[in-house]
This record gives structure tokens, sequence and C-alpha cells, in this order.
């Protein structure tokens, strides 16, 4: 017999409530694949020089590796996070969190336990990592992203069917909040406990992240929503939907029958490609308000559906943005502070690296809440789909990278930084619910994992040509560049000029963004109203 509704607990119940703050546990758990990037000193810093917020550039003097190599480890780590993604989401999907968030434990313990291990090892004078060790040190970086994001997809999942569609956008983003503060709870957690010691920060990240792995495991699990609840999101949220239900909504004071209450299939969906079963496309029930079954794209349905390739578009556009930015913002503010700076210190300099990141991790943590709320408030007060959000979303990252093509001076960089990080916080504090609008609630896991793939291709593709916009500067002859280039080697020395054309090119990724977002909520708009039309109809018979 199915649960009756008394049986399920209310939106803020305890066991809902659980949910949330383990999900949110286990996501601060599980983002700490960016804190290799927390800070790029240069490499002529001394060890003890180094801040305990990253760990790559230790590993590198520890391990006698290139930047090459490094940046390879640094690959491996990312492509753990999104590879993994599809296989991850397809078994939650099917069987709940705690499988993934077993692996999750295990990959993250191991992964950087070996980290840790080759960095307490380490190399003596001029001898060079092996290729044997060079690939399981590799593979150990692997497994630290692939085990995050085990243990995300687990958490993410498990809240989005644990709250109604009307809190949905808010309670998520509260979990994938807990994902961006990651690295910068970590690194100053270690800077307090262990400053300066690498080892021990490798210690807290294989210990800390296994923790919260096994916190999830035994308290992130899908909470049934009631039959209203489960419904929610199935209702066409239109102005003109409420208006037809108020109309079809007559009260029966003759007694008279019901002759014809069969409900019609919703208006064929022209993107939802031949995955889509018949029985997704009826009415499920019978209430006053004729909930409607939502989408269950998924598959090769989901591959041909054009309504996926445009939010693949837009996510790897603007991901790939925030990428860029994230992973050079050490470049720019080391060029910033060198141009026309004859007394280059390298702690201070450091230091505004420092700033830059701590800025992007708190105000991309600020900016998954908010967008929850906007977009929650949007659509449940003006009916409005999240869609619609996209274009906001959009627009905030154009305006970041005009902001950021004005810097000229390091001082200022912060403002660029924090737009970047609450914009970057944006996208993924929203893409999960407009996938669930788009293709549904039932595979979305596995759906979001394929299209979470979009970030290897805007940020490969906008990183290097950072990186070649970089090379393209060589060192000034100027008497400040003369004194800095002993301190930074291969590094542009002339300010904003160095990098000022990829943020060009990267703002009009940001424009076409906003045109293929507002493509989208007018396509979502076309589909509501298709279906609006084809809301079944109530015919009164009398005698």
């Amino acid at each position: 017999m199915a649960p009756t509704n008394t049986a399920i607990p209310g939106l803020l119940s305890l066991p809902r409530l659980t949910t949330l703050l383990a999900s949110l546990i286990v996501a601060v758990g599980a983002g700490t694949n960016y804190v290799r990037f927390s800070a790029q000193p240069s490499p002529s810093f001394s060890l003890n020089q180094l801040p305990s917020s990253a760990y790559s550039p230790q590993l590198a003097a520890r391990l006698h590796i290139s930047h090459t190599q490094l940046n390879i480890v640094g690959l491996a780590g990312n492509v753990g996070v999104y590879i993994s993604g599809p296989f991850w989401g397809r078994i939650v999907d099917s069987r709940g969190p705690r499988l993934p968030l077993a692996f999750a434990f295990v990959f993250l313990f191991f992964g950087y336990t070996g980290i840790r291990h080759f960095y307490d090892v380490g190399l003596e004078g001029d001898t060079t990592l092996s290729t044997f060790s060079l690939g399981l040190l590799i593979a150990c970086s692997f497994m630290t992203g692939a085990g995050g994001n085990a243990a995300f997809t687990g958490a993410v999942n498990s809240t989005a069917k644990s709250f109604p569609d009307k809190a949905r956008a808010t309670t998520t983003g509260i979990v994938l909040s807990g994902f961006g503060l990651s690295a910068f709870f970590f690194s100053t957690l270690a800077h307090i406990l262990f400053p300066g010691d690498t080892s021990s920060l490798l210690l807290l990240l294989s210990l800390g992240t296994a923790l919260t792995a096994i916190i999830g495991f035994f308290l992130v699990r899908a909470i049934p929503l009631s039959a209203a609840e489960d419904s929610d999101h199935m209702v066409v949220p239109t102005v003109a939907a409420e208006a037809e239900a108020t109309i079809f909504d007559h009260g029966n004071d003759s007694h008279t029958p019901l002759l014809d209450e069969e409900a019609a299939p919703l208006a064929e969906d022209p993107s939802a490609g031949s995955g889509r079963t018949s029985s997704h496309s009826r009415s499920r029930s019978r209430s006053k308000q004729d909930a409607f079954e939502g989408p269950n794209i998924y598959g090769r349905a989901l591959w041909i559906n054009p309504d996926f390739w445009l939010l693949f578009a837009i996510l790897s556009l603007l991901s790939g943005t925030g990428l860029m930015y994230i992973n050079n913002v050490g470049s720019m503010s080391q060029a910033l502070f060198a141009k026309g700076n004859p007394t280059y210190d390298e702690v201070e300099a450091s230091q505004w690296q420092a700033t830059q990141v701590s800025t992007i991790s708190i105000m991309n943590f600020a900016g998954r809440i908010v967008i929850g709320l906007i977009s929650d408030n949007v659509k449940n007060r003006f009916g409005f789909p999240r869609s619609y959000s996209l274009v906001l979303v959009s627009s905030l990252f154009f305006c970041s990278q005009l902001l950021a093509r004005q810097i000229a001076d390091v001082t200022n960089l912060w403002k660029a930084s924090a737009l970047v990080g609450f914009s970057y916080g944006t996208i993924f504090g929203l893409f999960p619910t407009v996938c669930i609008e788009f293709f549904g609630l039932s595979h979305f896991s596995e759906n979001w994992g394929y299209l979470s793939l979009s970030p290897l291709v805007g940020g490969n593709l906008f990183s290097i040509a950072f990186g070649r916009n970089l090379d393209a500067h060589e060192p000034g002859e100027s008497t400040a560049a003369a004194t800095v280039e002993r301190f930074v080697a291969h590094q542009c020395l002339e300010g904003r000029s160095c990098y000022v054309a990829t943020l060009g090119l990267t703002g009009t990724a940001c424009f076409a963004a906003i045109l293929l977002s507002g493509l989208a909520a007018w396509r979502e708009r076309r589909k509501i109203i298709a279906a609006t039309a084809a809301r079944p109809r109530v015919v009164w018979g009398g005698y």
C-alpha cells in the first residue's frame, strides 16, 4: 500500500533538514580539487615562504617536476571531476547516494594520502621523478577529482528529490554553495592549524574529505515527497494556466454527473526526441490544478535534443570564462603588480594573489545561494520558468569581463574577482534546476553529468587562449621589468595588456551566451504555452 501523506515528513521536518545539512557537509568536502590552485607563488619562493593555502608549487619543488607535468597532474583532477559525472549520475539515479558516497570515501582518502606520500618522500639532489611514479601521482589526482564528484552528485541528487519544486533551487543552491566554499574552508583551516605545513594540509584533506563522505553515507538520503508536493513541478507555471484553472473549476451545485474527465495528452514537444515515453505526456492526477507529468528525457533522446545542446553551449561559454579567470588570476595579479614597480616584493605579490582567490571563493559561495533564492522567487511569485534567470547570469558574466578589462591596478582587481566569483557561483547554482525543468527529475544526475562535461570545452579553449596571449608578450626592457624578471621567469610584466585580448574573447563569448540564454527562455516559454493550450478541459453535462 502506498504511504499516506500523513506518514511523509513535512517540508521543514527533521529528516529533510538532516539531509540538507548532511548534503551541505558532503559538498564542503567535495570541492577540494581546487585547493591546489588557491595560490600560485613564483617558482623562486623558498618552501618556508609558500602559503599553506595551496600545495601544487610545493609539490613541484619537492618532486622536481616541470610546470607541464604539474599541469598534467592538475588536469587529471579536473578530468576526474567531469568525466566521472555521467557514471556517478546513473548510479545515483538508479540506486541512491550510498554507493557513490562509499566510493568517494575510498577515492578521496587514498587519493590525498597518495599525494601526501609523494610529497613527504620527495626527491633529493638532481634526481627526477620516474615515469611510473608520475603515473601514480596522476592517478591519485584523478581519484581526488572523481571521489569529490561522487560525493557531490549524491548530495545534490538527494537534496533535489527531498524538496518540492517551489524550494528546490534554494535548497540545492545551499548545497552547491558548500562546493564553492570548499577550497576556502580547507585552506583557511590549514592556515590556522598548520601554517606553512604542506604535509599537514594534505593530511587534513585526506581525513577531512573522507570524514564528510562517511557522514553522507549514513545521513544523506532522498526523503519522499507527498503527492501534492511531488506534483508541484508539473503544474504549468503561467498566469494563463491559473486563469484557465479558475474558469473550469465550477461548483457542482446541481449534482450533475461529470461526463468527460479524460485528460488530453500534452502537446508534443518537438525537442523531446524519441526517448520521451507516452506515459510521461499525460495527466497523472485529477486535481483542480490538473497537474501533469514533467518531462523524462534521457539517453539517446537527450543527445538529439536541441535544448540539451543549447544549454551545453551556454554552460560551456560561461563556465569556460570563469575557469579561465580562476586558473589565471594569479598571473593577472602578478602582471598588474609588476607593471611599473621597480621594487618587486615576492611576499606582497603572493598576498595579492591569495586575495583574489579568497574573494572568488567567498563570492562563489554567495552566488550559489542568491541565484537559488532569486530563481525560486521569480517562478513562485511571477510564474516565470527558471530558464529566464539564465539571461541574468549571462549578463553578470558579461559585466565581469568588461570590468576586468578596465582594471589597471592590482589594488582594484578584487572588484573583478568578486563579480567573476559571484557570476561563476550563479551558473552552478542555477543550471542543475534548469536541467530538471528541461529534462525531468527521474534521470537528473545522469543528465547533469553529461551537461557538466561542457566546462572541459570552454575552460580548455579560453585557458589556452590566455596562455598564448601571455606568451605573445615578452618581458619589457624597462628597469622595472629587468628587476622583476629575475624573480618571475616567463611572466609578462606589461600589466593588463598581457591578457586584455583574452578578456575581449571571453566578453564576446558571454555576450553570445546572453543571446543563447534568451533563446532558451523563449523556447521554454513556447513549450509552456503549448502545454497550457493542451490542458484537459472538464466537460459538464446536464439533463
